[in-house]
């Protein structure tokens, strides 16, 4: 039996394996080669294009992604049970590929119709939002906005999306003005300051370590007509806070429904990119067709925040490479550091990965899957470097540090000033993020055919050969303008967004 070439996906001229498009049956010829699968390749997995020799590197993007662990023959299946991770030299080189970006002149730039706020800061979306301070004020918050929610009130709000309760697990059991209270201070506050609310209440208990009016006082949030704070013991219980925080966001009702969107330059967009349930086609067709739709974006004076430093690990030379300054190189390499020391105290490494499901996509090692992952960031310069949750200060492509956990990771690009995300999948993940609309893109179109009221954006098209990277890009720009004008997504139609708010709880809990 003989397949047609096409079967397969090289993709740089000094790689030593290839992908397999579809399912490579034991004993069939590649056409136009001399390879005979030794294995049954399934779609997604790696193909031997030549004999690798034990302890020899495997190359795919002509990037080392591991090393052989045993002698491969060509035509054999290339997976864990062959591979292995091994210390090696990254060559870092920073700024030397840096470029000029060819900006789009400002009366050319695309725009796209949003709520432009008082502070100068324009939303994708408009709610209201009730922030906790601790986990003891997440239930009062939940019934605040169900009382709303539930009421049929909103229906004579026509231009609020809805209200949001965002809890969490933590805000207590910590050190006071220690790391974790820090990264929480700053998570809310970035919340409370967001663009996609037009209004905001902070509800805490009373006695915890992150006091509400430590974050006001911190952060310089005043109580207004949008913004609101009260706590539990304060207020006299449970019953009273919650009769009084819903009055506070019926209050705010008619001042966030007299908001209208206007056109606005797409300089306005911050863009969190975000892959989740990644696999072998992730780093063909979904990321790097994000990756150009990146590109257009910082063309236009938008901003775009890769993230998940684990899953960069391995590939943070690609990054380093493009960075505006050497200290922004230097910055980069001191999170992989910290990173590396911190999985070590932890008793793990930052080689723990990828999941299983990603494995089973046909990702063998963390350095594949950072390779693909570094795609979503497009080509264009390396401008700064976040801390998690930091407010973005600086316009075009950033990195902000934080876990490879999506949840966690998406909060804090929200945290950061993101008013859309995209997230690619090539298993299927399911994700929304309010206040803020999550596109999804499909790696596969049989995945997207599968999951076709999950997936916004089928970029399979380019594995099928239908399409390219640079008009699959051109493609999630364009939806990308039409979801900030207020297209919904499919996650915000199937309801995803309130569970998914979850800030980075690091250090001892005490």
């Amino acid at each position: 039996m003989t397949v047609e070439e096409a079967h397969i996906i090289r993709l740089h001229d000094g790689d030593n394996v290839a992908i397999a498009r579809r399912c490579i049956e034991q004993g069939a010829t590649i056409a136009g080669t001399c390879i005979e699968a030794r294995d049954k390749i399934p779609p997604g997995h790696k193909i031997a294009l030549r004999p690798i020799m034990k302890g020899e590197p495997i190359l795919k993007y002509n990037q080392i992604i591991g090393f052989a662990s045993q002698n491969i023959d060509a035509g054999a299946h290339v997976h864990t049970h062959n591979s292995e991770i091994q210390p090696f030299h990254r060559n870092h080189e920073p700024c030397t590929e840096v470029r000029q970006t060819n900006y789009i002149p400002v009366p050319e730039q695309a725009t796209f119709e949003g709520y432009v706020r008082e502070s100068g800061q324009v939303g994708t979306r408009n709610y209201l939002g009730i922030l906790t301070s601790v986990n003891c004020s997440a239930t009062v918050a939940r019934h605040i906005a169900e009382v709303i929610n539930r009421s049929g009130e909103l229906d004579d709000y026509p231009h609020v999306d809805g209200v949001v309760a965002l809890v969490h697990g933590t805000g207590c059991g910590m050190e006071a003005g220690g790391e974790a209270h820090e990264i929480l201070e700053r998570v809310l506050a970035g919340y409370a300051r967001h663009p996609n609310f037009a209004g905001v209440l902070i509800i805490g208990l009373g006695c915890e370590v992150c006091q509400v009016g430590g974050i006001s006082k911190n952060y310089g949030l005043d109580d207004s007509k949008n913004f609101r704070t009260m706590t539990i013991q304060e207020t006299g219980g449970t019953r009273r806070t919650i009769e009084r925080g819903v009055a506070a966001l019926r209050d705010m009702l008619p001042n966030a429904n007299q908001v209208r969107r206007q056109s606005v330059p797409a300089s306005h967009l911050t863009l969190a990119l975000q892959c989740g349930g990644s696999d072998a086609y992730s780093g063909v067709s979904a990321n790097p067709a994000l990756g150009a739709a990146v590109d257009l974006l910082v063309r236009h004076g938008g901003s775009a925040i890769l993230s998940e430093t684990p899953e960069i690990y391995g590939a943070e030379h690609l990054l380093t490479r493009r960075a505006a300054t050497p200290e922004i190189a230097e910055k980069l390499m001191e999170r992989i550091h910290w990173w590396e020391d911190y999985t070590a105290r932890s008793g793990g490494e930052m080689n723990n990965n990828p999941s299983p499901g990603n494995k089973e996509g046909g990702l063998t090692t963390i350095l594949e899957k950072s390779l693909g992952a570094v795609a979503k960031g497009g080509t264009t310069n390396l401008v700064d470097v976040y801390r998690y949750a930091e407010p973005l200060t600086s316009a075009g492509f950033a990195f902000m540090d934080s876990p490879g956990y999506d949840p966690v990771s998406v909060t804090g690009q929200v945290a950061a000033g993101a008013n859309v995300i995209c997230f690619t999948t090539g298993r299927g993940s399911v994700f929304g993020f309010k206040p803020v609309p999550s596109i999804k893109l499909a790696t596969t179109s049989s995945l997207y055919m599968r999951m076709q009221e999950d997936m916004d954006i089928n970029c399979g098209v380019i594995v099928d050969g239908t399409s390219t990277v640079q008009q699959m890009g051109a493609a999630i720009f364009a939806r990308i303008l039409e979801v900030a004008s207020g297209e919904k997504t499919c996650s915000e139609r199937l309801g995803f967004g309130d569970d998914e708010f979850a800030p980075w709880q690091i250090g001892a809990v005490m």
